[in-house]
């Protein structure tokens, strides 16, 4: 049976790590949970670490957090829809948003459940994502700063998300002065420059984080300990925070290449034939897990002696070449994981999720 491992000591440490940083730099943050998929064991490990405001872009998952401890600040991350307003009003009491009649929905929204919302005006930086245009920000300002049982909080913004545009120096700063123009236009105070997620946090350890960002949203870092820059470990954090365990459900020697007219396979790819193998053959191995799990793509074995041939719905198949290690069936093999394919095994129902 296939289970996933979240390791307590490690997560600690990347969140004792990012918490002196975030203290040293004067940055306020929250945790974005939305890899975790609303799993409660794993919610609970994160505010067990003292974390008091989480980020997620499901109400659902926000409603768990509520009901985990109410007094954490929960943040709703995305667009709010028409559709889900009452429950998102209810379970969020921040959302980011960048459209003008969905704020007035929440304003209404909010009037109708008695409550103060707050919001992040998300502004646009060049990632073509959500954000208003830097040259409509005064305007829709201005049409939101007086609705009823809302206060605008924070400027934010997002980068790295959909097309790759990093994050620099210059657009932080750029986002830091719409700010000012902001406040001294309205004569209103807005605390946050929430312009950081982990793809920022590495101009904050190389000190070129401009004065005025003072609010970070981080998921991907605190799991896995990555600058996002180099693509690699930060010293002192772990970038195994997470491993995923399957077992070995089947293990033969098999010719290396297929018998029999090809076709299409269910991912309509269809073989490249390599002449040179015929008659040659190797140690294969199936494992308990599958295309309906996790994309082989974002798997990284942690044993450099054997190959992912390819992946069925339920099955991923591995070449074990002569099998040194001498595997067989019963026996478990590790992975580390992307991002993403955390983010699958974690909203797959299938695999069982443990605390170590």
């Amino acid at each position: 049976m296939a289970f996933l491992n979240l390791y307590r000591d490690k997560l600690k440490t990347n969140f004792e790590f990012l918490k002196a940083k975030f203290k040293d730099s004067g940055v306020a943050w929250g945790v974005v949970s939305k890899l975790l998929c609303g799993n409660e064991l794993y919610l609970n490990e994160l505010i067990d670490l003292g974390v008091d405001e989480i980020h997620d872009s499901r109400i659902s998952n926000l409603a768990k957090v509520k009901e985990l401890n109410p007094e954490v600040q929960t943040v709703y991350i995305k667009p709010a829809s028409k559709r889900n307003m009452v429950d998102m009003v209810k379970y969020a009491d921040v959302s980011l948003n960048s459209e003008l009649s969905t704020i007035k929905w929440i304003s209404e929204e909010a009037v109708r459940q008695n409550k103060k919302h707050k919001i992040i005006i998300m502004v646009e930086t060049g990632d073509l994502r959500e954000g208003v245009m830097g040259d409509y920000l005064i305007d829709f300002y201005a049409q939101i700063f007086e609705l009823p049982n809302l206060e605008v909080i924070g400027l934010g913004t997002n980068l790295n998300c959909l097309n790759g545009v990093m994050p620099s120096t210059d657009k932080l700063i750029q986002l830091c002065l719409y700010k000012q123009i902001i406040e001294l236009k309205f004569n209103k105070k807005i605390p946050w420059v929430s312009a950081g997620t982990s793809v920022t946090i590495p101009l904050m350890l190389r000190h070129q984080l401009p004065q005025g960002v003072n609010h970070f949203r981080v998921g991907e870092t605190l799991y896995f300990g990555v600058d996002l820059f180099e693509e690699k470990v930060i010293d002192g954090m772990h970038g195994d925070v997470f491993e995923l365990f399957t077992e070995i459900i089947e293990m033969q020697e098999k010719p290396l290449l297929p018998t029999g007219v090809l076709a299409a396979n269910p991912q309509g790819d269809i073989l490249d034939i390599d002449e040179s193998l015929y008659g040659k053959s190797s140690f294969r191995a199936i494992l308990d897990i599958g295309l309906l799990d996790v994309d082989p793509k974002y798997l990284l074995a942690e044993d450099g002696e054997f190959e992912i041939l390819g992946a069925s719905s339920d099955m991923l198949i591995l070449d074990l070449q002569e099998n040194p290690r001498n595997y067989k069936v019963g026996d478990l093999i590790k992975f580390n994981l992307k991002y993403m394919g955390a983010l699958a095994i974690l909203n797959s129902n299938y695999i069982e999720k443990r605390v170590k």
